[in-house]
């Protein structure tokens, strides 16, 4: 892939919501020996509010894959945000996805597809995809995913 994240994500016409603030006591990135660690991100809307629902319940696997993929958005704003340019960015190494899911709901790694997909597009098919879990649960404020996840920069 010739093209830069940033001009992928222009290429695309994907636009950014705004970062959102911590909701606790941690950073939301912090760089280590080359590594790019991001606390789990909901997804936050345009708006500035986030997207609701508990999948299986209110929210069905579409829906669900969509609001993974504006956490990806959400994740790439709060990177530009509190790091800096997301070209720096050479891949993707570890994702952990969360679903706010009814207990006889079992497609959490379909759900979470909608943020490896996007992160695919902007990065490559190669350095987009990392290793990943994707675990039901009962996440905060009713979001329906969250994602916390590990780049290498360059």
């Amino acid at each position: 892939m010739n093209k830069t994240p940033s001009q992928r994500l222009q290429e695309l016409g994907l636009v950014l919501p705004p970062a959102p603030p911590p909701a606790g006591l941690y950073k939301p990135v912090l760089v280590l020996d080359g590594f790019l660690y991001v606390s789990g991100q909901g997804p936050m809307q345009n708006d500035g509010t986030y997207i609701v629902g508990k999948v299986g319940d209110t929210m069905n696997l579409g829906e669900a894959k969509l609001a993974a993929e504006q956490v990806g958005l959400t994740m790439l704003s709060t990177i530009q945000t509190h790091f800096g340019n997301i070209n720096q960015i050479k891949r993707l190494v570890k994702t952990l996805g969360m679903v706010n899911s009814t207990p006889d709901f079992d497609q959490h790694p379909l759900v979470i597809n909608g943020f490896s997909e996007l992160m695919a597009d902007i990065f490559g098919n190669d350095l987009g995809v990392g290793v990943r879990s994707a675990v039901g649960m009962t996440l905060p404020g009713k979001i329906p995913v969250e994602i916390e996840a590990m780049f290498q920069l360059h």
